[in-house]
């Protein structure tokens, strides 16, 4: 039988899983990501996560046929070269060189979230859908888009940056630099600024009692729970954000007429059962696709194994 490794390379961990031909997860690994090393010390991390996930499984390299890499950030596919991984000190570094080296296996490198929308369309949210596109607000915003079965990469493997698509020219300064962009407004970040400025305007709000009294970095669970205790603040920026998105996702699926949006993410893992419903209302209110408008707003289902399943079908489907 045939094997394939699938890794996501995230900032804050390292996940692996051995996958079959057919998508079956035989054994998973996960470690914390080392902060503030060298982008070497991040790539023992990586071989030591392959190298456990083959001796847990218990099979012959031989049956191993590649390896596939999610990596949060700017992958140049053609040439395998990541070119800009921010939260991470993998920029510029020989990834997939030397794990093909080390191993002497295919290797495969592409966009974490691009990988995460392919595990999608192979055994999650999109399966049998050959038009797709990806939203996953978390702490920032990824974006992917398939298109007639492949994967949309532009000419260096940096297309579909969907969080960075401007939609407010004067809204809130971006992480990237720009101005109102989607990430600026939808994400956790986003969130959390927001929220803080609707407490310091003297709105009142149970996120610091849940939160051991601070509203530095609020998890999206607690998002969830604020929701769930009706806090006013909470679903006032939380229902923001979601217009938001809804009025992208207009924009979306008039750029690429996808059969399905979908969203995925830690903010909507915890909170798209609030948020959802109102994308979808925005969506059906466009009045320019109404008549023959088809696209449906869908949660991605594979979470965690998302990446890793994308990668390792990557590497089994070129």
């Amino acid at each position: 039988m045939n094997y394939y490794i699938g890794l996501d390379i995230g900032g804050t961990k390292i996940a692996g899983a051995l996958v079959s031909a057919s998508g079956k997860i035989i054994c998973r690994n996960k470690t914390s990501t080392p902060k503030k090393v060298r982008a070497k010390d991040i790539y023992v991390c990586i071989t030591d996560a392959v190298d456990e996930l083959v001796h847990a499984a218990h099979v012959s390299s031989s049956s191993i046929k590649g390896i596939g890499v999610g990596v949060p950030g700017i992958v140049d596919t053609r040439h395998h070269q990541i070119l800009a991984a921010p939260n991470i000190a993998l920029t510029g570094f020989p990834l997939s060189a030397s794990l093909k080296r080390k191993y002497k296996k295919t290797v495969v490198m592409v966009n974490d979230v691009n990988a995460g929308l392919l595990g999608e369309a192979w055994l999650g949210a999109a399966r049998g859908l050959t038009h797709v596109v990806g939203i996953f607000p978390g702490t920032g915003v990824g974006g992917a888009v398939i298109s007639d079965g492949k994967l949309l990469l532009g000419a260096q493997g940096a297309a579909t940056e969907l969080g960075h698509v401007i939609v407010d020219i004067k809204g809130p300064l971006c992480h990237c630099g720009n101005r109102g962009c989607l990430e600026a407004l939808t994400s956790r970040w986003a969130i959390e600024r927001d929220i803080r400025l609707a407490v310091k305007s003297g709105k009142k709000s149970i996120v610091s009692q849940l939160n051991d009294g601070k509203l530095e970095m609020i998890k999206s669970r607690i998002l969830k729970e604020a929701l769930a205790k009706n806090d006013a603040v909470v679903k006032s920026v939380m229902a923001r954000a979601a217009v938001v998105l809804g009025k992208t996702a207009v924009s979306l699926n008039h750029t690429f007429n996808p059969q399905a949006i979908i969203f995925g993410g830690g903010v909507i893992k915890a909170c798209g059962d609030f948020m959802l419903p109102i994308v979808s209302r925005e969506l059906k209110a466009d009045p320019f696709f109404k008549k023959f408008n088809t696209c449906r707003i869908l949660a991605s289902k594979l979470g965690d194994d998302a990446v890793t399943l994308g990668a390792a079908r990557l590497v089994g489907h070129p």
